[in-house]
């Protein structure tokens, strides 16, 4: 009882940070290089605010919940241990792109004013768009990896 428990608070932590990189994804990164560069900033500025408290607790967090799931599988449920030290390695792919590539983009294109924006803020923006949907896949196949291993 105490894994299965293990396993839906994990699920449910890592469907809230896919679901952070999907929404976005669909309501806005497909469309944005059709914004101008005022368009763009205040767009940029608002995901900012409102995504990067949630996701500086909740990817960690969703992380660390895997850990119980891990040790109480190890051994007993193979199946599953493997299956959720799949998903989380997949997870921790989508925190390496956040940190590496999406972050120093967004700190480049977080400023106050189209004038103080960088003259390849285009290309930058394209280029932070390519790379959430590298998170995109990542998270989805390490969700339904964990539920599998969950499930089955």
């Amino acid at each position: 009882m105490t894994l299965k428990v293990c396993e839906v608070v994990s699920a449910t932590l890592l469907a809230f940070v896919g679901g952070m990189y999907w929404g976005p994804w669909l309501a806005l990164t497909r469309s944005m290089a059709t914004f101008d560069a005022d368009e763009f900033l205040a767009v940029l500025g608002r995901l900012i605010r409102n995504m990067a408290p949630a996701m500086t607790l909740l990817l960690p967090l969703s992380l660390l919940s895997t850990m119980p799931v891990l040790v109480l599988s190890f051994g007993g449920h193979r199946e599953t241990f493997v299956l959720s030290l799949a998903a989380l390695l997949l997870f921790v792919l989508t925190l390496v792109v956040t940190m590496v590539v999406e972050v120093p983009i967004v700190k480049t294109l977080d400023v106050e004013s189209v004038p103080a924006l960088p003259d390849n803020w285009e290309a930058l923006r394209d280029r932070w768009g390519a790379f959430h949907l590298l998170r995109i896949v990542p998270a989805t196949a390490g969700l339904v990896l964990l539920l599998v291993g969950a499930i089955f």
